[in-house]
């Protein structure tokens, strides 16, 4: 159980006399440190962490060679924009980039320094390659807070009053199993899917008119929905067939989350672009659109960067970021923690009939509470109630879904099989508390 937290309750006070409202407050944790997969906060309570900084320290808080690449890059020069002087982390930095997560024979690289910008230089690519003004998106999707990338998310709360929107943005229904299949089998479920997909081409968007399909394969912010197999597939072809690029949003799923550099290499389905941050850095503001040559080289110089385009520290600790995920073998790791948070959870899910879900690929794993089985009866304030349960006992939780009742375990990868049980004995015995379980 947390001890007072005096230290805590005076800086959320400070933050909320200081901080606009409008910044987000996901969970009411502090920090003084932070080291491997444990948080202390400013009251020397030591925290599991299984939010990972939405889903950023996959390599774990403050990994030691990423710390010291950064000292040493710190030391060297700290910026000078690649746009005006070239320098040698940006350049290793891609091209490891290319080796890990190859577009075909020949891929290119551009750096940013976040997800939505990667997300909003990957449509402008798109839209130059093809000549093409329109972009599909889907339903639970996330991907950003600039101007494009509010217009692809699909959830409401992050868009109140911020308006208007890009236009020549057009949403479909992503294929959800769990949530719409009905009496359907995967089969059957997809193949209506695609033929929706196929129908907007008629009903919604001339299809000679738009540049890129974007989606992630699966998705974040919309409650960990993996898309399925074939339909990731139809997808693609049907891309192929009109000339459409497809975009592949990584950003939360990359970096060994799911057991891969990304979750497109389970499906093996290519992207024409992908893009990528978060955990690509271990904390450090950097981000990629990867594509192939021919598709990224069709946008025109000046058109696509900016100031902070690859900084010279945030690549240096992408570096050593993903040559330490090598050395520890993470994504191997994220298989063994996935199939063992699965088992726990797939095995409890037996005498709790409010989870109606667990899934995910790898450590990325997602658990939705509805009511009576019911997909469409969210349980959002039990969710919230197992957060806070979570949180007075030392375990840092985040939920997701459209209406938050999805809670998602982005735990480090290197945490312990000892801090993992002692994290999933909290969060059971929250589960237990909260729901119909009279079992102890």
């Amino acid at each position: 159980m947390i001890q007072e937290q005096t230290k805590s309750q005076e800086l959320l006070d400070r933050r909320k006399n200081i901080v606009a409202n409008g910044v987000g407050v996901f969970n009411t944790a502090t920090v003084e440190k932070a080291e491997g997969a444990i948080i202390t906060d400013v009251d020397g309570n030591e925290l599991i962490d299984f939010a990972g900084g939405i889903g950023v320290v996959n390599a774990g808080h403050c990994p030691a060679p990423v710390v010291k690449a950064i000292q040493e890059q710190a030391e060297k020069y700290i910026h000078t924009s690649f746009n005006v002087v070239t320098y040698e982390p940006y350049i290793k930095l891609s091209e490891e980039l290319a080796k890990i997560l190859p577009h075909g024979e020949h891929t290119k690289v551009m750096l940013i320094s976040t997800g939505a910008e990667a997300v909003e230089n990957a449509i402008k690519i798109a839209r130059q390659a093809t000549k093409r003004p329109a972009v599909i998106c889907f339903t639970e999707a996330y991907h950003g807070r600039t101007l494009m990338g509010m217009s692809l998310t699909s959830k409401v709360n992050y868009k109140f009053s911020s308006g208007p929107f890009a236009p020549e943005v057009y949403r479909i229904p992503f294929p959800n199993f769990y949530k719409y299949r009905g009496s359907r089998d995967m089969e059957e479920f997809v193949e209506t899917e695609l033929k929706r997909l196929k129908e907007s081409a008629h009903s919604m968007v001339d299809i000679n008119s738009v540049a890129a399909i974007i989606v992630e394969p699966i998705q974040g912010e919309g409650g960990f929905n993996p898309i399925p197999q074939k339909y990731l597939e139809g997808l693609r072809s049907f891309c192929d067939e009109h000339g459409v690029m497809l975009v592949f949003d990584e950003i939360q799923s990359g970096f060994c989350r799911t057991g891969h550099w990304a979750s497109w290499q389970h499906y093996g389905v290519q992207p024409d672009l992908s893009t990528y941050a978060k955990s690509m850095g271990s904390g450090l503001p950097i981000a990629a659109v990867l594509g192939r040559a021919e598709v990224m080289d069709a946008a025109e110089p000046g058109t696509i960067g900016g100031t902070y385009i690859g900084s010279p520290i945030c690549c240096a600790a992408a570096i050593a970021t993903i040559q330490f995920m090598k050395d520890e073998n993470l994504n191997d790791r994220a298989l063994h923690i996935g199939h063992l948070i699965k088992e726990r959870l797939q095995n409890f899910r037996k005498d709790c009939p409010e989870i109606g879900d667990v899934r995910g690929l790898g450590a990325m794993i997602g658990i939705e509470f509805v009511e009576n089985n019911d997909p469409g009866k969210p349980l959002t304030e039990l969710c919230s109630k197992i957060l806070k349960g979570c949180a007075e006992e030392g375990l840092i939780l985040i939920s997701a879904g459209t209406f938050k009742n999805v809670l998602r375990i982005l735990c480090p990868l290197v945490i312990t099989d000892e801090q993992l049980n002692k994290g999933l004995d909290i969060l059971e015995n929250q589960i237990r508390k909260h729901t119909s379980i009279s079992i102890y």
